[in-house]
């Protein structure tokens, strides 16, 4: 009798069980083999876990660490390991899946977020046994996360993404250390090719995004960077200039170059006579790419900046002199 793979029999099975020698003739059929063990699990073979002793005598020390690899996890990390949440003690393949289900929930008074830094126990996937944070099972020595951080209790097999921890951010960050900096004034990691080339604005990434509300400084999404020196989600801003929206939701300031857009806006005023009413009134008006105010002529199209030649411009009321 053999199991699914036709690799590893019931009396095989048995001799690994009782810790008698290794029944796999070299380690390449004992990898091929693993599956099997995960078929026992599931045909209740009175396997409640592998114990350490199992694994030695199956799976080779040095590749001890990698196995699973990739192939545990959520849609947001893979992993080796859930975690218990300890805001209501339920347990969860990552923070990001707690904060979804805790989301929906049917009371609308207890919707609440997993804060990383308090999550003090994770559940093995491979073993299923509960312990302390840490890199390593300590039951079946499995590496429950290539990446691992004790500081944000934080587990990922896929390397690729370049993570790395941020100290003055207090968080991991993805995208690879050597390409990006952290920014004193605007408190957030960025890309390297915005040193000394943006605008500071303090504490820039920790507020909601302005068009769909979602936190910025911990966001999965990535952020763009604007001119004026606020952050929104890139896919947001993209959406925003694809609806001819160029403008910060936060401070009105022109997000793209607009010099082209003003010159067409100078040929059609030109093009445009106002009525002899209109012709030579006057309004004051605040310009939101240089803050400059001034008193200009009124044209139905728009009002232009003395100072940058902007038509990001609105009209205010006329100060008020000092009596």
């Amino acid at each position: 009798m053999y199991f699914n793979d036709g690799l590893l029999s019931v009396e095989d099975w048995d001799k690994a069980k009782e810790g008698k020698p290794n029944p796999f003739p070299n380690q390449e059929t004992a990898f091929l083999a693993l599956p099997s063990l995960f078929c026992a699990l599931s045909a209740n073979l009175s396997i409640t876990h592998f114990s350490p002793e199992l694994m030695e005598g199956i799976i080779p020390s040095n590749g001890r660490l990698d196995f699973g690899k990739m192939g545990y996890g959520c849609e947001h990390y893979r992993r080796r390991c859930k975690i218990r949440a300890p805001c209501c003690n339920e347990v969860f393949p990552c923070r990001h899946c707690h904060n979804e289900a805790a989301s929906v929930l049917k009371n609308p008074c207890d919707p609440h977020e997993l804060n990383r830094f308090d999550v003090k126990q994770v559940i093995c996937s491979v073993c299923d046994t509960e312990q302390p944070v840490a890199q390593v099972c300590t039951n079946c020595g499995v590496n429950m996360g290539e990446y691992f951080c004790g500081v944000c209790k934080f587990y990922d097999d896929d390397t690729e993404k370049g993570q790395f921890h941020c100290d003055d951010c207090g968080i991991c960050r993805v995208g690879g250390c050597e390409n990006y900096f952290h920014c004193k004034k605007c408190d957030s990691c960025y890309s390297i090719s915005l040193r000394g080339n943006h605008s500071c604005v303090e504490n820039s990434m920790r507020h909601h995004c302005p068009i769909c509300y979602e936190y910025l400084f911990d966001s999965l999404k990535d952020t763009r960077v604007m001119k004026c020196g606020h952050t929104m989600h890139f896919e947001c801003y993209c959406e925003m200039i694809k609806r001819d929206k160029y403008c910060c939701p936060i401070c009105s300031k022109s997000v793209i170059d607009m010099s082209k857009t003003w010159k067409r806006i100078d040929e059609e005023i030109e093009a445009t006579i106002m009525p002899e009413d209109y012709r030579y009134k006057k309004v004051w008006i605040l310009c939101n790419d240089c803050n400059d105010t001034a008193e200009v002529y009124f044209h139905i199209i728009g009002q232009k900046c003395r100072h940058c030649k902007s038509y990001n411009t609105r009209t205010i009321a006329p100060p008020v002199l000092p009596q």
